[in-house]
């Protein structure tokens, strides 16, 4: 992977959930959060006292609700925690965290390492977090990742699958025989990406009918492919947009579109083993279809990310 496109998609995820991240900070003001009940200021920069774990989050929803689950997953354990959430971009959160003013944030491997080093490109999951660890600060460390993932995609709306007769579980390179009657949709850059069609066609071997510059996985991207104006789209996995409109998202077999991996980046002293162990069984159990429905549920069903949080955790055996 560029540099461009970890940093592009970086910014992408965070503009495309600018609008649920302002009415989740909405939210949370109102006192519809874990934060509302023991937060601190999100940029204060002391540190945790005693045995205390302070979670963060970014600004978006998604990530609120994931450091929902961590702390009280932690919580579950006996340990005591609180909350910073909804605190800025990766730009703030890492530096609250090599202060030790963040002691636990749900990040993804592959965003993480652009930014920690633009130039890696890593084969497996497993190399991409080696090739974080090398680049984090000394009192840092990466949990377990979980099988969840929020990166691009090839999807397409309800009546192509259909037509083709794919299904979440066939392969981008299904699309084989059948892209050349298809019209893609995607932010304008996508068309000269190697994450993108460049890409698709060189490791997936698929030309389109034509390309439509839309936006990067919003609204018009969206709009488009519910109303059959482009028949496949790059839209983020964990869109809520999925479930709703019934969007089939192929398996990206051959990794085109790298790892985005949720997994927790800790300040290493802040927690205990009984912690570290709380969080890698969360990362056991977390996989993209779990959190798909989760933010379908706090972002289409509009439902307190904290209930969803804790309902996910018992169903899950965690609680």
């Amino acid at each position: 992977m560029t540099s461009t496109t970890h940093t592009s998609r970086s910014i992408r995820r965070h503009r495309g959930a600018a609008a649920v991240a302002l009415a989740a900070a909405t939210a949370l003001l109102a006192g519809c959060s874990s934060s509302d009940d023991n937060s601190t200021d999100p940029l204060k920069g002391d540190k945790a006292s005693g045995d205390t774990v302070v979670v963060g989050s970014n600004n978006f929803a998604e990530s609120i609700l994931i450091a929902d689950i961590y702390g009280e997953a932690l919580k579950a354990k006996g340990v005591k925690v609180t909350y910073k959430p909804n605190i800025g971009s990766r730009e703030t959160t890492y530096g609250l965290l090599k202060s030790g003013s963040v002691s636990v944030l749900p990040e993804y491997n592959g965003a993480l390492l652009a930014y920690l080093d633009p130039k890696a490109a890593p084969k497996t999951i497993e190399t991409t977090t080696s090739a974080i660890e090398a680049k984090l600060g000394s009192k840092l460390t990466l949990l377990e990742p979980s099988p969840a993932q929020n990166k691009d995609s090839v999807t397409l709306n309800a009546a192509t699958a259909k037509k083709y007769n794919l299904t979440d579980k066939s392969a981008i390179s299904d699309l084989k025989d059948v892209a050349k009657d298809l019209v893609i949709g995607a932010s304008p850059e996508f068309q000269t990406r190697q994450q993108g069609l460049v890409g698709l066609k060189d490791v997936y071997g698929l030309e389109f009918k034509s390309f439509k510059a839309l936006d990067a996985g919003g609204p018009l991207t969206q709009t488009a492919l519910k109303k059959n104006a482009v028949q496949a789209a790059d839209i983020f996995t964990t869109d809520a947009t999925i479930a709703k409109e019934k969007f089939v998202v192929l398996q990206d077999t051959k990794n085109l579109f790298g790892f985005e991996n949720v997994q927790p980046l800790v300040y290493k002293s802040a927690l205990s083993q009984k912690g570290v162990d709380a969080l890698n069984a969360v990362s056991a159990k977390l996989d993209t279809a779990a959190l798909l429905d989760l933010d379908t549920q706090v972002q289409s069903e509009n439902k307190d990310p904290l209930d969803v949080a804790k309902a996910w955790l018992k169903s899950a055996g965690l609680d």
